[in-house]
Formats: structure tokens, C-alpha cells, sequence
């Protein structure tokens, strides 16, 4: 055995080293333990489709938030979503006053241009 002191980012550390004969097989190394297994995601809200003027989402990006819910009524400037698109939140508000009838967005997801985001009727 072979006292030696290493130096790693500046903090010494003082090491036993044996020497092995030329002879000499390696132990092979310990394996991995597995990953442990992620819990499930949570259930999405089921999506809604309803009759009405539908609000699309004028960029693609990732819905933030969902304002509203299915059968709330709403007011014309209402915020019904917020998009983050290019590091911004942008707020997708109400066209129109009317009822959510319905919503086809989750928090988390992405969307594309033109995607129905919420139908007001």
C-alpha cells in the first residue's frame, strides 16, 4: 500500500493505493442500480369541444394557464388563456361575451398556430 495525497479543485486528499502484479484481473465494476420508476403523470382534464366561435391560438407556444372553465360565462376581454411564446406570456382573451362550451387546451401543452384553444358559444 502506497500512501499518496491528491489534490482535486484545490482540497487535498490523502489516498491508500495498492499496487497489483502484472497478473492481476481488475474486479469488474459495480453495476448501476435500476432507475427507480417515475410515478405516473397525473390525468390531463378531458377536452371539450362545443359549438361556437372558436379562439385560436394566434402563435404556437405552451399554455400556461386556463382561466375558465366549461359552461362559465365570460365577458368580451375575459383573459381565457395565457400563452408563453418566445419567453412572453401572452394573455388570449374573450372575442365575445358568451359561455365556454368548450376547452381543448391543458396547462403544460404546446401548441401551434391555429390551434383551438377554447369555444365560446
Amino acid at each position: 500500500m502506497k500512501n499518496l495525497r491528491i489534490t482535486v479543485n484545490g482540497v487535498a486528499y490523502d489516498v491508500q493505493v495498492e499496487e497489483l502484479g502484472a497478473d492481476a484481473v481488475a474486479a469488474a465494476p459495480a453495476a448501476a442500480p435500476a432507475p427507480a420508476k417515475a410515478a405516473p403523470a397525473p390525468k390531463a382534464a378531458p377536452k371539450t369541444v362545443g359549438a361556437g366561435e372558436k379562439v385560436a391560438a394566434p402563435m404556437p407556444g405552451t399554455i400556461v394557464s386556463v382561466n375558465v372553465s366549461d359552461g362559465q360565462a365570460v365577458k368580451k376581454g375575459d383573459v381565457l388563456v395565457v400563452l408563453e411564446a418566445m419567453k412572453m406570456e401572452n394573455e388570449i382573451k374573450a372575442p365575445k361575451d358568451g359561455t365556454i362550451t368548450g376547452i381543448s387546451v391543458n396547462k403544460g401543452e404546446s401548441v401551434d398556430t391555429g390551434a383551438t384553444l377554447v369555444t365560446i358559444g
